[in-house]
């Protein structure tokens, strides 16, 4: 998978880990990366620490250098912040993903808390401003994930995702079974995160998927979709919103109650720079 740098370069993804090896084999165009979102007119910046819990680098052999990883992504962040004379808030990247995206391959729940605790701390002992769970889809993995997150004391969002099947919204994932929006947001927003994201989430389903929130959750609320679909052989997103189009479905989402508003997988800092102007 390639991540495109300002001088076109490319890095290659680990796909047992996502991206998160890329803080130690490519820290330059992680930082570039961070800079032109800063640039773009981003008023928050997230680490590149989705895949980097204990139980995902493992699967490539990084478990030894979880703490590494994790100081090191939110280093090159605050990093980006300085060379961009930014007072851009900083939020830590936790998710509940699987070691080499394999369901069946979680560890014990108590192991598992312990997993989720271990990046949590670290990213608040690295300096994170909050932390930013990222698709919590379930009802058996991703509380874990939030219970370690609102431990640290530190302001927590809440990431959902999700698609819409047969006219219902569930979990994002497709290779797992189906679990309704509704059952994910019932379990997990009474545990008192800060606010509420629908994030990596089709754009057609962000709407309804607002409604749901707003409908169990009075406090600030944040829409940031995925948009597109990786072709192969170099990983590159094809088919993705133009700008423009997402400021117009932004437009609604405030609206419908959205306060922030953002892009996740297959938007660039073309499409924060056109929220910015357009929102």
């Amino acid at each position: 998978m390639g991540v495109p740098s300002s001088n076109g370069a490319a890095c290659r993804w680990n796909e047992v880990v996502w991206s998160g090896a890329a803080v130690l084999s490519h820290p330059d165009v992680v930082r570039t990366v961070h800079e032109d979102y800063i640039r773009a007119g981003a008023d928050v910046i997230i680490t590149n620490t989705f895949g980097s819990t204990r139980q995902m680098l493992g699967g490539a052999g990084l478990g030894a250098q979880v703490e590494l990883v994790h100081r090191r992504a939110v280093a090159l962040a605050q990093e980006a912040r300085a060379a961009t004379n930014s007072r851009v808030a900083i939020a830590g990247s936790l998710s509940p993903s699987p070691p080499g995206f394999d369901r069946q391959a979680y560890p014990p729940s108590e192991e598992e808390l312990a997993v989720y605790r271990e990046s949590a701390q670290l990213l608040a002992d690295s300096g994170v401003d909050l932390i930013a769970l990222e698709m919590l889809e379930d009802t058996a993995h991703a509380p874990l994930a939030m219970r370690a997150a609102l431990e640290t004391g530190l302001p927590v969002w809440l990431g959902v995702s999700c698609r819409r099947v047969d006219g219902r919204l569930v979990r994002f994932s497709q290779r797992a079974a189906e679990v309704p929006l509704a059952d994910i947001l019932d379990l997990l927003v009474p545990m008192g995160p800060d606010l509420v994201n629908i994030m990596h989430t089709e754009i057609d389903a962000v709407s309804e998927a607002l409604v749901m929130v707003r409908q169990r959750w009075p406090g600030p609320i944040g829409v940031y979709p995925e948009s597109g679909y990786f072709a192969q052989p170099n990983w590159e997103f094809v088919d993705v919103i133009s700008p423009d189009d997402l400021v117009r479905e932004a437009r609604g989402w405030i609206n419908d109650g959205a306060q922030l508003v953002g892009g996740c997988c297959g938007t660039g800092p073309e499409h924060i720079r056109a929220l910015r102007a357009g929102c």
